[in-house]
């Protein structure tokens, strides 16, 4: 990885940061640019604007995520062990770096105009839905998993993700996220398992 490319990831990381506590309307690329002790102007050969790196924010985020649903759906495991393995993977990213997590759902989700152009649909995140997609596939196949509509599948498990991801955020939870880690895997897979398992 170039000099550049390090330094362009760590902009993103601040971004990320800032977007997710501050909001993206909230947040300036002056506020990024002091955040990294850089210039306003050199700022701005990284990302041409502050929309620019909201999107780029998005695909290095769930890139992410998608990374290691990938390692997981390599794995040779049921598909329950793949569910919860993501399901502790996912709450620890939300412990461990909350800003990844909040910004897909302060920012991206409710932000939906600033990523109209270039992030339509699935555009941004399509490496993290690829890799939900083939988990519900080959358990489907396998008669793990139900075969069901994707975005009614998709739906239920970044639902009550992101419903932990939020109740941790706002500091609502009686015990670590971690502890829930197995209770909300087996809701998901009792959500999406066969009749037949």
């Amino acid at each position: 990885m170039s000099a550049k490319e390090v330094k362009k990831n760590s902009i993103i990381q601040t971004a990320l940061k800032l977007f997710s506590t501050k909001g993206f309307y909230n947040t300036t690329i002056p506020d990024i640019a002091k955040s990294m002790q850089m210039s306003v102007g050199n700022m701005y050969n990284y990302f041409a604007s502050k929309e620019e790196l909201a999107k780029y924010a998005i695909k290095y985020s769930t890139n992410i995520l998608a990374k290691q649903l990938r390692t997981i759906n390599h794995m040779d495991i049921s598909c329950k062990e793949k569910i919860f393995l993501f399901t502790r993977e996912y709450l620890e990213n939300v412990k461990d770096s909350p800003e990844v997590i909040e910004y897909f759902l302060r920012v991206y989700l409710s932000n939906r105009e600033v990523f109209a152009q270039g992030c339509e649909g699935f555009l941004c995140v399509s490496e993290f839905v690829t890799e939900v997609m083939i988990l519900l596939d080959e358990g489907a196949e396998r008669n793990e998993l139900r075969q069901q509509e994707f975005f009614s599948a998709f739906s239920m498990i970044m639902g009550c993700l992101g419903g932990f991801a939020f109740l941790s955020g706002e500091k609502v939870l009686d015990k670590d996220l971690l502890e829930y880690s197995d209770s909300v895997a087996e809701n998901i897979y009792r959500a999406l398992k066969s009749d037949k398992t």
